[in-house]
């Protein structure tokens, strides 16, 4: 089936009073990107009809119409066949036409909405005599004119949307349904304009300023032809940046882009810094005939054509690597590496990738005819793709951090979000207990003096209880944001464990304990660590056992070495225990392990949190044990040995009462 008939004739003649005007193809190209992106950034589901005229432009847009599929189910997409393209009803509708139909020589964009309209109906002309002589490589594409309407009026968008839709129709009338659909959504809709905005005014600076753009370039085709591929080449890694961010992504188009574009025998893009000495090859262009290095190792230390590109930061080259000895700029004659032999490499150039002086990977290029010299305009080319992929590569890194970044910022936003249901209970409660008690010591002052003693005790320990909640937060916040400045020294850990038992009995006076027993042996190596904070986490581990174990359990501290540079300190009890599941999350911020917000055991979930950057900051690690529920559990906590103290004769363990060193307060816990 073929239709010679032209759409843009049709329109004019069902319109008389339009007029056309010419267009160049970049232009057509921005008022339909203009088109699209309005649909992408609506919320409206507006019919979409595009004529591409021939499938290799369409598989140019391909995937953004995908995207444009996902606002609306009135998609519809017509273009002339050439490999695969054909009628398919998928995200949206294909249409295939015959290449002998009129829409082969024309380019249509509809988009209709509710509250929108706009359309733009092409068609292309043929070269005039004075346009014949524009450089192929570049007015091939670039000087296309078409003629033909772009509109915003509503009349003309539903007169060139309902020709298309009859020209669809000849092709896929089991469309007929959907088609109909569309017509009683649409077409009835007497809304003109865009979203009560006239956009002729600026249409027309838009379609004068593009024009006159157009013509500049004409002018200029014959001076910037050399410029055409090294731009295009740039374009087509930007585009892989904009598509992912991934490295391995922009390596390689890069790889292939250039490999093409020089029609090297291979081309090769790594990663790598001035001291390593192995890459792995991912990324190559070759040749059909030229072997290829993907996954190989690539030697780098005994290479001197490598080693004289990373010293100097600038591009070197062996036009014959053949050759019994090399002669680089900068350095005696050395003999050539194995690849040479190995690989067949006739020539070789190195460029590398380079930001604010630093290293980040190698451009290769390898000829393997014989001797070869590369032209200057190649060697710019090479040079120009080097710096992109190095801009590239930072961007890269950049939107790593950025990821770290955000999740970062949503830890903190949960973090919020736990401190608002954390104050509303942790402060809110004590502060009312608080209140009832003073109100009713100021009210009553005849209140037996056993109940105000009952009234002051209950205030005073909901007051205590609101202060370690807010130290509580002070201390991970100091923590977590990196503002502590460690005073490392060596201690013993028998120091340590005498003062958190001291702190912890002050604290809990008054209260039934497990049985606390301590295996620390005296000739245990000294401990680098700052001995305040190493307290802190102590006190809090026993504090944890303590509260989850009954009177009549036991709690163990053992401390040993780790093998290596570490000493391990444990501390088990007989208590509660931890589900295996959860053995990992006990560390995060506001865990309880009855919830936050119903809890018998008091405190307030930043315990184990505070420990576990405590520990991370002295350079150690920290983890649980349990078998399980109501059997027991065990917290591991490494630290390290003092660097000049791992064979040290055993000395005496100091007293909590005779301290080695000056003994440091624990933190409030």
């Amino acid at each position: 089936m073929s239709n010679s008939a032209s759409v843009l004739e049709d329109l004019l003649h069902t319109l008389p009073d339009l007029r056309s005007q010419i267009y160049f193809k970049p232009s057509l190209t921005a008022l339909s990107h203009a088109m699209e992106d309005q649909v992408l950034a609506g919320r409206d589901r507006p019919l979409v009809i595009a004529n591409f005229q021939r499938e290799r432009y369409y598989r140019q847009e391909a995937n953004r119409y995908l995207r444009i599929a996902a606002r609306t189910d009135q998609v519809y997409v017509l273009a002339a066949p050439e490999t695969d393209f054909k009628h398919q009803s998928d995200h949206y509708e294909t249409i295939a036409f015959e290449p002998t139909d009129g829409l082969a020589q024309e380019w249509h964009l509809v988009v209709l909405g509710t509250n929108y309209a706009s359309c733009l109906i092409c068609r292309e002309r043929q070269p005039s005599a004075t346009e014949a002589d524009i450089p192929p490589t570049l007015g091939l594409d670039q000087g296309r004119r078409f003629e033909g309407i772009w509109t915003f009026d509503r009349q003309v968008v539903c007169t060139a949307a309902q020709l298309l839709l009859d020209r669809i129709l000849q092709y896929r009338p089991e469309l007929a349904t959907k088609i109909a659909t569309v017509q009683q959504t649409f077409f009835p809709q007497t809304t003109t304009g865009f979203q009560g905005v006239d956009p002729g005014p600026f249409a027309e600076r838009l379609v004068t300023y593009l024009q006159a753009g157009q013509y500049k370039l004409l002018k200029a085709y014959r001076s910037i032809s050399m410029q055409e591929q090294k731009e295009r080449l740039v374009n087509s890694i930007m585009i892989a940046v904009r598509r992912s961010l991934n490295p391995d992504d922009i390596l390689s188009v890069a790889v292939q882009e250039l490999g093409q574009a020089l029609q090297a025998s291979r081309c090769l893009i790594y990663r790598c810094k001035e001291t390593d000495t192995q890459v792995p090859i991912q990324h190559e262009y070759r040749q059909s005939e030229v072997a290829s290095l993907v996954g190989q190792t690539w030697n780098l230390g005994s290479n001197p054509l490598f080693q004289a590109v990373a010293a100097h930061k600038e591009q070197r080259m062996v036009e014959d690597a053949s050759a019994s000895q090399w002669s680089l700029p900068g350095q005696p004659e050395v003999t050539p590496p194995a690849p040479v032999q190995e690989w067949g490499i006739g020539a070789w150039l190195m460029v590398p990738v380079v930001h604010q002086n630093r290293l980040l990977g190698m451009v290769e290029v390898h000829h393997c005819g014989g001797a070869y010299r590369w032209s200057e305009a190649s060697l710019e080319l090479i040079e120009a793709i080097a710096t992109q992929i190095g801009v590239a590569l930072i961007q890269a890194e950049a939107y790593a951090n950025l990821e770290d970044f955000n999740q970062q910022l949503e830890a903190l936003d949960r973090t919020r979000s736990n401190l608002i249901a954390i104050t509303g209970h942790e402060l809110r409660t004590p502060l009312s207990t608080i209140q009832v008690c003073l109100e009713s010591l100021a009210s009553e002052p005849d209140m037996p003096l056993e109940l105000q003693q009952v009234m002051l005790k209950s205030a005073l320990s909901d007051a205590d209880r609101m202060r370690k909640l807010i130290q509580d937060f002070l201390t991970l916040s100091q923590l977590e944001s990196g503002r502590v400045r460690w005073h490392l020294e060596p201690l013993p850990i028998q120091e340590c464990v005498d003062l958190a038992l001291s702190s912890l009995r002050a604290r809990q006076k008054g209260t039934s304990l497990p049985e606390i027993t301590t295996q620390v042996p005296a000739e245990l190596p000294l401990v680098n660590v700052d001995g305040e904070w190493v307290v802190e986490v102590l006190a809090k581990l026993l504090d944890n056992a303590c509260k989850f174990t009954d009177p009549e359990g036991k709690v163990l501290i053992e401390a040993h070495p780790n093998g290596g540079q570490m000493l391990e300190v444990t501390v088990a009890d007989t208590g509660r225990g931890i589900e295996p599941n959860r053995l990992e999350i006990v560390f995060d911020r506001f865990y309880q392990e009855e919830g936050a917000l119903r809890r018998s055991t008091g405190g307030t979930g930043l315990g184990l949190a505070i420990c576990r950057q405590i520990v991370l900051g002295l350079g150690g690690q920290i983890w649980a044990e349990s078998a399980g529920k109501d059997r027991g559990s065990t917290f591991h906590l490494t630290l390290p040995i003092s660097p000049n103290d791992e064979e040290r004769t055993p000395t005496p363990t100091p007293t909590p009462t005779q301290p080695r060193k000056k003994q440091r307060s624990a933190k409030g816990t």
